[in-house]
């Protein structure tokens, strides 16, 4: 108990905490009542599977992307739609310069070669994250350290960065995996106090913020995938973040040898005028004409899922064993992919496999999908691709713990609350039936 904590409030909240799980242990009872669909029993979930399926299609396209892509195509001004989406992503997150890319990877790549460290440079990152935010150093001398996630959130563990430091790290690139912001307040001083340039991979994370400052916009430079799973899809696409005007001039200049000549007469990158520096990662302007209609309704779309989730995890939560990451309060988090579950099966008497068997024959959807942790992979155990070979951790158990114990749901993209209540009714079902759950 902190010391801002009364006897009072703390008595208040544990009994609000033992309610809800009364509620939910009685809800179990009342499932004993039937048998497990996997024994035979009555499938919990009966909402119509083709009707499933449209709730939970993404991405969600219609008459207005349409028509802005037939509009566009009669215009003829196609190269029009990358400033307008460039300067209204700009107003949407009030970063000082954002430049448009043809995908997150060339997005990172560009990032990557504006920063103009020295090679061999070493660049702290999470294992727990995509290949490109990794890779993408390899082609200027960097090197990454991998850095374990938290366990409770799935996302850069700044106590196991700390650990890590090495005389030659001069960035830090997190990750905000699952839409859920890193503790950027926290890493963010560390950065200023080891003299590290903060960089952010906001990829799964469109319209997240904490302390109300968008991700993207808490490290020098960050950026941001439009591919089609994120939480804004163009099918392909990305955009560059900068603090500081020589951040956003070379990575412009990296990918975009038409932009030189834009630039002041007195920038270092004005002379590379016709060339920039010899690669070409521009938006397709179709991708652009659906990004400017997606980001219109970005912050309606980000309610609905987060409405649907609340609506379940609110009730799944109060089962014994299973939780979601942890979200602090002054953190405003979004949700990408699907819903992610953690089940603790000591606490729940049953493993994952088992749950995920229980949940199929009860008509539910729930995935496990391993999120790739860099450092297991074959290329960053080979020295030929590295300034100097990366240190392979013997263990990240935060990153193996998450990628133990969670499951996945679908997202509901459309207010469904009889489906939604199906689905906790096979959960509270499964728990009510925990002994013979132990034996699967």
């Amino acid at each position: 108990m902190t010391k801002s904590q009364t006897r009072r409030s703390f008595v208040r909240t544990t009994g609000t905490v033992i309610a809800g799980l009364g509620v939910a242990l009685s809800r179990c009872a009342q499932g004993m009542k039937e048998a497990l669909a996997l024994n035979g029993g009555p499938k919990s979930v009966t909402y119509p599977s083709e009707k499933q399926h449209a709730i939970f299609r993404w991405p969600r396209y219609g008459p207005t992307e349409k028509k802005a892509l037939h509009d566009l195509i009669d215009s003829g001004k196609f190269y029009d739609e990358l400033p307008l989406f460039e300067n209204e992503w700009k107003e949407y997150t009030k970063s000082p310069f954002v430049k448009a890319h043809m995908n997150g990877s060339s997005a990172l790549t560009s990032m990557y070669f504006a920063l103009d460290l020295p090679p061999g440079s070493e660049i702290m990152v999470p294992s727990y994250c995509f290949f490109a935010t990794c890779l993408a150093m390899r082609f200027f001398g960097y090197v990454p350290v991998f850095v374990d996630v938290n366990p409770r959130t799935s996302t850069f563990d700044l106590e196991d960065a700390k650990r890590r430091l090495t005389p030659r790290t001069k960035a830090l690139v997190p990750m905000h995996a699952w839409g859920l912001p890193c503790e950027m307040d926290r890493i963010s001083e560390f950065a200023k106090e080891k003299g590290l340039i903060l960089l952010e991979d906001a990829a799964q994370c469109h319209g997240a913020s904490m302390h109300g400052k968008k991700m993207g916009t808490w490290g020098m430079m960050g950026i941001f995938s439009f591919q089609a799973s994120k939480c804004l899809p163009t099918v392909e696409g990305g955009m560059g973040m900068y603090q500081a005007r020589e951040y956003f001039e070379r990575a412009s200049a990296f990918g975009h040898y038409e932009d030189p000549v834009k630039f002041a007469k007195d920038s270092p990158v004005r002379q590379y005028e016709g060339t920039g520096f010899g690669q070409k990662y521009r938006m397709h302007p179709f991708a652009a004409a659906i990004g400017r209609q997606q980001l219109k309704v970005l912050d309606t779309h980000n309610a609905q899922v987060t409405a649907g989730v609340r609506r379940l995890n609110d009730r799944l939560t109060q089962l014994p064993g299973l939780s979601e990451p942890h979200c602090r309060p002054d953190q405003q988090r979004v949700y990408y992919y699907k819903n992610l579950l953690l089940l603790d099966s000591a606490k729940a008497g049953f493993s994952r496999d088992a749950l995920v068997k229980a949940l199929i024959a009860e008509g539910v959807e729930p995935e496990v999908w391993l999120y790739p942790e860099q450092h297991k992979l074959k290329i960053y155990s080979e020295s030929k691709w590295w300034h100097h070979k990366p240190e392979i951790p013997n263990a990240l158990p935060g990153s193996d713990q998450v990628n133990a114990s969670h499951v996945f749901l679908p997202f509901f993209y459309e207010d469904t609350p009889e489906l939604m209540d199906q689905y906790v009714k096979a959960f509270e079902k499964i728990w009510a039936h925990r002994a013979e759950m132990a034996k699967l």
